[in-house]
């Protein structure tokens, strides 16, 4: 199993900004699409996004035009680019592949939107 660590905890104030970043190992990082989850208290967890190894991207809708997804191969690290942000985004994050059973979770990054 691929462990893929989160970073970028944080509490922000609605319509703030916040960026999570995420590093996984090389062996299956450049080879991998790669996604960020969330997962708020009595909530299923959710893609919030992916991206491709060449950079193809996809987004929930309900993040559309607020969080842009990106990666950097040569460091192995993705980001999530949070703007505009609002209480509806409080969750738990975690990044992973995509889909999720070709990685493994990590213990997640707590994201407060307060209003």
């Amino acid at each position: 199993q691929v462990q893929l660590v989160e970073s970028g905890v944080g509490v922000v104030q609605t319509g703030g900004s916040l960026r999570l970043s995420c590093g996984a190992p090389g062996s299956i990082f450049r080879v991998s699409t790669m996604g960020w989850y969330r997962q708020a208290p009595g909530n299923q967890r959710e893609l919030v996004a992916r991206i491709s190894s060449r950079g193809s991207t996809v987004y929930a809708d309900s993040v559309k035009g607020r969080f842009t997804i990106s990666r950097d191969n040569a460091k192995n690290t993705m980001y999530l680019q949070m703007n505009s942000l609002k209480p509806e985004d409080t969750a738990v994050y975690y990044c992973n592949t995509f889909p999720w059973n070709l990685g493994s979770w990590g213990q997640g990054t707590q994201v407060t939107v307060s209003s």
